[in-house]
């Protein structure tokens, strides 16, 4: 896919994302959002991809929260209220069905943390750190930053960032939960390509089902996870893949899935 401010290329099954480098301090700005929740929408529609990857440019994830229109002449809620809507990338990205990386080259800060929030997995260069921003000089989060921080840290911590504007060192946040792996710089590409390749082997009805039960499991009763989760499983049954997996098994060699 040809965009002006993104890249999306497609390697066999895996996509890959790029952001641009920062401009005026922020990374995402209206045009760079349309972008990416197109790629997002087409990328949803493409069944052989097994692996979704974003990353920064420039020695930086993303950074930065665009200021909206709420201080300008005549601006109003609903104006402030369709700015935002334009602005959203996060839940675009988390929308996706099969598994996603949020590689992360260098900072994630502001709009940009709300992004890598929304994959499933985060590797992160040592160097990394990783912040809301402070209320006290910068917007108020606008595109998750409020509901998928206390799930992934807890709500203690999130508060604590909320409401300081504390940032956090890589390793902090692997210790927090925020970050899957931290792998010193030099390690990054390495270590991105064992986490796709990882994935991309493992049977792709079976990890896109995984994640769906994940994502459902906060909004779900322990019971209603269950039975999700029961339902899934029966289905899986009946996929080639399954069949693979055992024929794979008895001839004691790699599956081969074709995601049917």
């Amino acid at each position: 896919m040809q965009y002006q401010k993104i890249h999306c290329d497609l390697t066999g099954p895996r996509a890959s994302i790029r952001l641009p480098e920062p401009v005026d301090g922020y990374s995402i700005d209206e045009d760079i959002a349309a972008e990416l929740r197109d790629c997002c929408s087409w990328l949803s529609l493409e069944d052989e991809i097994r692996v979704a990857v974003i990353t920064g440019n420039g020695g930086v994830f993303a950074v930065g929260r665009k200021a909206g229109p709420h201080d300008a002449t005549g601006a109003t809620a609903l104006s402030r209220l369709h700015w935002m809507e334009g602005m959203a990338v996060a839940s675009a990205f988390a929308g996706l069905p099969m598994p996603t990386i949020a590689v992360l080259n260098g900072d994630a800060t502001g709009h940009g943390l709300e992004l890598a929030m929304a994959a499933d997995l985060r590797i992160a260069v040592e160097s990394s750190n990783l912040g809301v921003g402070s209320l006290r000089d910068c917007p108020f989060p606008y595109d998750g930053a409020t509901q998928r921080l206390p799930r992934l840290v807890g709500p203690g911590l999130a508060r604590d960032m909320l409401f300081t504007g504390r940032t956090l060192s890589a390793q902090e946040a692997r210790d927090a939960g925020l970050v899957n792996r931290v792998v010193p710089e030099e390690d990054l590409l390495t270590a991105t390509c064992a986490l796709v390749d990882s994935i991309v082997t493992a049977a792709p009805i079976a990890s896109r089902y995984a994640k769906e039960a994940v994502a459902a499991s906060s909004d779900l009763t322990m019971a209603q996870g269950l039975r999700l989760e029961a339902d899934l499983s029966v289905i899986l049954h009946s996929t080639a893949d399954r069949a693979e997996g055992l024929r794979s098994f008895a001839d004691q060699r790699s599956p081969r899935f074709e995601g049917r």
